[in-house]
């Protein structure tokens, strides 16, 4: 019954875990993956999902992670997340290395466990059949069944399908991943000019056609859609819930033809998860989009590893500052209480070039580039009521009181400006923040799309 599903799921732990490719850990040693375990268990995250494609190397690497994590003596979790955008599945021999990744992990002290089975999860895989008549009997005879006892998996795919369908997959699933939750991603370029009349709306008056597409940033729906989906399936699914910082891609066709982004103004990754804490009665665990996915720009850990030919529009630009915000809201989703702000912070990030500059670049304007407004973002931490100052020139700056908790700030942001904040309380200067190595180019040489995120100590 879903009110049974619903109230299951209010009364279960709350984990949050953050996506990690494997794929671009090419050269790292059991030491680089100890430093990412500490930094992220600092930063409020329970485990990683290892997302694992096809190259010969990888599962050297997963074994890594596992002797990392334990030697960590954190508690980190890890657990496997097939990629099967990667991956072959189109045999029945193909499921053999996702069922032996399950099986050489499943009794490890750090493999994470969901009601006992281990759990899973999958980029896509809503076409495989490993050789079966159907997705379903793929997945099921290949896969499911074939793992028993201490192997036993709780598997939670992303499967990029209609809710109206997971009845379907009763059986196969125990629960769903819904991985597009994390992004407003039906706002492109023409969704925003049908709701606001003219494209040509948003290039004449850009602020105030942007504001309107605002309130779509950090909405549940997609959410409630799943939810609703799952609990009619009975049997108390399990939900997990995705939150991004950023969505920034810029790959030419010749390379793996990925050119877009979606939209991330309006503190996404702020309003994003103060939505799931707002819903974490009907959301299980909440998976951080990513780690270390340099090349769609939503890293929230540090440059390093191995980058997918995507050093054109991440190096330099710095995510680590996220994370700080990562640790006050996964604290707030697991206990459904905000947390006492015991250190004032200031987290501020920008775009290096408007939105509508050209640029010498044969990949081009990404799609939906109109759609992102020339603007710095800033979240507070404060410890007590203060005054904020934001500036991106000499000439434009505004102050703002702001109160104990988190502040949501902003300001426009034009060519040669920077980024500076300072907070100040009872006439003292308690933070002093200011972009180094940055200048908003009106004449980039390339298109970047991505954020430089700077944040006090």
């Amino acid at each position: 019954m879903p009110g049974h599903s619903l109230s299951k799921r209010s009364n279960s732990t709350k984990f949050v875990v953050a996506h990690f490719m494997v794929g671009n850990s090419y050269p790292y040693t059991v030491d680089n993956w100890l430093s990412d375990i500490q930094l992220a268990h600092q930063s409020g995250i329970d485990g990683f999902a290892l997302n694992v494609g096809s190259d010969s190397w990888q599962p050297q690497q997963v074994a890594n992670a596992y002797e990392a994590a334990k030697q960590s003596t954190t508690g980190f979790k890890l657990f496997m997340s097939f990629d099967m955008s990667a991956l072959p599945c189109s045999t029945a021999a193909d499921a053999t290395a996702l069922r032996n990744y399950i099986t050489t992990y499943a009794s490890h002290p750090n493999q994470f466990l969901y009601n006992g089975r281990v759990f899973a999860s999958t980029f896509s895989g809503e076409s495989c059949t490993f050789g079966q008549g159907s997705v379903v009997s793929g997945w099921s005879s290949q896969f499911i069944q074939q793992l028993s006892g201490t192997n036993a998996v709780y598997f939670v795919p992303s499967f990029f399908v209609d809710p109206s369908t997971f009845n379907s997959y009763n059986g196969v699933i125990d629960g769903m991943f819904n991985w597009n939750s994390a992004w407003p991603v039906q706002v492109t370029s023409s969704f925003a000019s049908s709701v606001l009349g003219a494209i040509g709306g948003i290039l004449q008056n850009p602020s105030s056609a942007l504001n309107s597409l605002s309130s779509l940033v950090g909405s549940t729906t997609p959410d409630q859609q799943y939810i609703n989906a799952l609990n009619a399936m009975g049997g108390s699914k399990t939900y997990m819930a995705a939150v991004s910082p950023w969505f920034f891609t810029h790959y030419s066709p010749q390379t793996y033809n990925k050119n877009w982004i979606y939209l991330s103004d309006d503190h996404l990754y702020a309003k994003r998860w103060e939505s799931l804490v707002q819903l974490r009665d009907q959301v299980d665990i909440v998976e951080c989009l990513t780690w270390n996915d340099y090349g769609e720009s939503h890293y929230l850990g540090p440059i390093e590893g191995d980058q997918p030919n995507s050093q054109a529009w991440v190096d330099g630009f710095d995510h680590t500052g996220w994370l700080n915000l990562t640790l006050y809201y996964a604290t707030a989703f697991k206990t459904g209480s905000y947390p006492s702000v015991t250190k004032d912070q200031v987290v501020m990030w920008s775009r290096p070039h408007p939105a509508l500059a050209t640029a010498p670049d044969p990949v081009g304007q990404p799609q939906n580039f109109q759609i992102t407004a020339d603007q710095v973002w800033a979240v507070v931490l404060a410890t007590s009521p203060g005054t904020v100052t934001l500036s991106t020139s000499s000439s434009q700056s505004q102050t703002f009181s702001v109160s104990a908790g988190v502040s949501k700030l902003s300001l426009p942001i034009s060519p040669g400006g920077y980024m500076a904040a300072t907070l100040s309380r009872n006439g003292q200067t308690v933070i002093n923040l200011k972009s180094t190595n940055f200048t908003f180019n009106a004449n980039p040489p390339s298109y970047n799309f991505n954020a430089l995120v700077i944040s006090s100590e």
